[in-house]
């Protein structure tokens, strides 16, 4: 297994931290102390994806791979626990049991990560969920876009609130099988469908694009992301930190903004045509 490492002064511990989990890794573990600190993390075993990822990363933030022992690498799966997203809505890690006080009528989305982001834990997740399945409730039998999908949480989740289909796009090709296994595990994967296939490349609409990436490849996407949007659909981003994302809108325009879910520093916002 490759581990991301980046090294960061302390004041930037923080920021640096954002910037992995807004990635799309699934833990971050700070080792050293005093003026330097070093983030371990994964983003898979694709070097060259690897540094195309960390590429916008401040120079200061001076990053290296290192080849670690797969079966310790793994050990935060130990404290891994169910997230609940609503009252009956939790995301639970494939290798533990359905939370033994769950109501019936509670959806419960299985997942298991692998190398991608989508563990269901990290508050721009949590947001995403919400929002798509506000979005999906709105408009049932839509078809959804989930770009950047990691484990496909948010393509599996629109499926399971009332989606008709969902196709995932990521960069990492590790997300292709580790979406399909998650669809199927949940039994939807006849409606789940993933691919590696840039966002350019995508032709259609959607009634329901959600992207949950960070904010300068948001700006990227932007053109692209009202493009693919059907008619009367709803574009959904995050991955933006909560007062620093008027940015983003502006790249977005003409879409217009129509709800703001903020979670720990985090937002995600929806934005629909005028």
């Amino acid at each position: 297994m490759i581990a991301l490492v980046v090294a960061v002064t302390a004041d930037q511990v923080e920021l640096a931290s954002d910037a992995l989990w807004a990635l799309g890794v699934v833990a971050v573990e700070e080792r050293g102390s005093g003026d330097r600190v070093e983030l371990w993390t994964s983003l898979g075993d694709d070097e060259r994806v690897v540094a195309e990822s960390v590429a916008s990363f401040p120079a200061a933030w001076q990053w290296r791979l290192e080849h670690v022992d797969e079966s310790v690498a793994d050990t935060w799966r130990e404290h891994a626990a169910p997230t609940w997203i609503d009252q009956d809505l939790v995301v639970v890690p494939a290798w533990l049991p359905r939370p033994a006080h769950t109501a019936a009528g509670v959806i419960a989305l299985s997942i298991e990560p692998g190398s991608t982001f989508g563990l269901g834990d990290h508050p721009t997740t949590v947001l995403s969920l919400q929002a798509v399945r506000d979005a999906v409730s709105r408009r049932p039998g839509c078809n959804v876009l989930d770009v950047g999908c990691g484990s496909g949480v948010l393509a599996i989740g629109a499926v399971m609130f009332g989606a008709a289909s969902a196709h995932g796009i990521d960069i990492a090709p590790a997300s292709v099988a580790i979406t399909t296994a998650n669809a199927g595990a949940n039994g939807v994967g006849r409606a789940v469908t993933v691919a590696t296939t840039p966002l350019a490349q995508i032709d259609g609409t959607y009634d329901v694009v959600v992207a949950n990436i960070l904010a300068p490849t948001l700006i990227e996407l932007a053109a692209d992301l009202v493009r693919v949007l059907a008619p009367g659909g709803t574009v959904i981003v995050s991955g933006i930190l909560e007062h620093r994302y008027g940015h983003v809108l502006d790249a977005l325009v003409p879409l217009q903004m129509t709800s703001c879910l903020t979670r720990a520093g985090w937002v995600a916002v929806s934005l629909a045509q005028p």
